[in-house]
């Protein structure tokens, strides 16, 4: 697979609604997981549209990942022009960013926003231009990854064109892995502080 399409979830369909939000970060982590796998079988480019949510964490991830493979490429491909202009500053700041540092950037439709047709039109583009897709989807959180998810089966059915995804189950396994290593790492500093304190005590004696 040389150009892989990454989809998932809305922000406000995951419930985030902060910058901050944990979760942003478990869904990097678990996006970067998969990438480095495809990397080392060959991917070259990494595909999504930009929306808020997981395509433009999926895009920072592959930028956090380009400073170690500077042959991986990022493309941006929005259905409209000027998809974040109602968006928040902050959010903004972030989009600008990312549309900054990608490889390629480009429109489906050369017009700002018209009507739900551009999304149509998005999805069967990065469709037929990508080797594969990868979902952050679980079919028991129903959500707009499913349109992309079907016209991607209906694909698959005619060609090779392989569906990974990220469930609700990864990303709970990464966040427990998470918590396993904050407190691995909190132990050990617990420790060197007391083995800090009995020298000092040995010093004083």
């Amino acid at each position: 697979m040389k150009r892989v399409l990454i989809t998932g979830y809305k922000a406000s369909e995951l419930g985030i609604f902060s910058l901050k939000h944990p979760g942003i970060a478990i869904i990097k982590k678990a996006i970067k997981k998969k990438l480095h796998a495809l990397i080392d079988e060959g991917l070259e480019w990494v595909i999504v549209s930009g929306q808020w949510g997981v395509e433009l964490w999926a895009a920072e991830a592959a930028l956090e990942l380009k400073q170690i493979h500077k042959e991986l490429k990022i493309a941006v491909i929005t259905p409209f022009l000027e998809q974040e202009e109602k968006w928040s500053d902050d959010k903004k700041n972030i989009y600008n960013s990312v549309i900054g540092r990608v490889d390629y950037v480009n429109s489906i439709t050369k017009t700002k926003y018209e009507g739900p047709w551009q999304f149509k039109e998005r999805d069967k583009f990065l469709l037929r231009n990508t080797d594969g897709i990868l979902l952050v989807y679980d079919e028991d959180t129903e959500g707009s990854p499913k349109f992309m998810k079907k016209q991607a089966m209906q694909i698959a059915a005619t060609q090779i064109y392989p569906i990974l995804s990220i469930n609700a189950l990864d990303l709970q396994n990464i966040a427990e892995d998470d918590l396993e290593e904050q407190s691995g790492r909190e132990e050990q500093e617990e420790y060197s502080e007391q083995t800090e304190r009995v020298e000092l005590d040995y010093m004083d004696i």
